[in-house]
């Protein structure tokens, strides 16, 4: 059974693309799974296919293609034909639109940011704009101070300021771009900092710090005067009276202990090469 393209009064004097297609959802109702309810079903999608693409309409300019949105709201139809119950007593479009309108958000919110925002920033993001603009179309195009838009949309100076923060994180810059354009300009990437080797460092001596108190006197000792002191293995040995062999078996197994200790210490960030 074709759906009904007649308009009904109720509708047909609101929007042109809404269609008459109650009798068809009643006969989807009716009908059990099968192609018959498929077909059925694909058509009330074509009918009401105007008003998807008239809500994606809303949002051109933000960052997506139009093409894109009318996809993802096609989508959004979709799913609202296939979950729409007509025993509730609600108008299709009334239970439609918000499902339109809900995948088209979710769309941005999930897909487009370059940055993860969080859902409280995007939600200020909309307040801010939407303040912004209102209030410069009253100012006659003058840009709102940020206590202006604060007061406006009933925010404080703190959340506008977040909110304006978030207005370009739909898209990101190349570290390779030069701001500003001029002759002057370097390349972002010239901004980023490199690995500071002394961090390394820190971490390894307060990590082997309490392992090394806990050393035998001698052995302890002899790691100071090596490392610390920059002694030689045979001047070592020779002011402690022990052949410079064995201060170098001292020194390689007291260092491969420590290795091992600060290994199995869970607390110790590793290096993967």
């Amino acid at each position: 059974m074709a759906a009904e393209r007649t308009q009904s009064p109720r509708s047909a004097h609101r929007y042109d693309d809404a269609p008459d297609t109650d009798a068809a959802f009643r006969r989807i109702a009716a009908l059990p799974d099968g192609p018959e309810r498929s077909a059925l079903r694909q058509e009330v999608v074509c009918a009401w296919m105007p008003m998807a693409v008239r809500l994606a309409r809303r949002y051109r300019h933000r960052g997506e293609t139009f093409e894109d949105l009318k996809q993802v709201a096609q989508l959004g139809l979709v799913k609202a034909v296939s979950r729409f119950d007509p025993s509730l007593g609600t108008a299709f479009p009334s239970f439609a639109i918000p499902t339109i309108l809900g995948e088209v958000k979710r769309h941005f919110r999930d897909e487009l940011w370059v940055v993860h925002v969080p859902r409280r920033v995007q939600e200020l993001r909309g307040q801010v704009r939407s303040a912004d603009h209102e209030l410069s179309t009253s100012l006659g195009g003058s840009i709102p101070a940020v206590h202006e838009i604060a007061a406006h949309a009933g925010l404080t100076e703190a959340d506008v300021l977040l909110g304006q923060g978030a207005l370009e994180s739909f898209t990101a810059l190349s570290l390779d771009a030069l701001p500003g354009g001029s002759a002057d300009s370097y390349p972002l990437a010239d901004t980023l900092g490199g690995m500071e080797p002394g961090f390394d460092r820190v971490v390894n001596r307060e990590t082997l710090r309490p392992l090394l108190r806990a050393l035998p006197e001698r052995e302890r000792q002899i790691l100071y005067m090596r490392f610390f002191c920059e002694m030689t293995q045979a001047r070592i040995g020779l002011q402690l009276g022990v052949s410079q062999m064995h201060v170098s078996r001292l020194i390689t197994r007291t260092c491969a202990r420590l290795h091992d200790q600060v290994m199995a210490d869970p607390r110790v960030p590793t290096r993967t090469a």
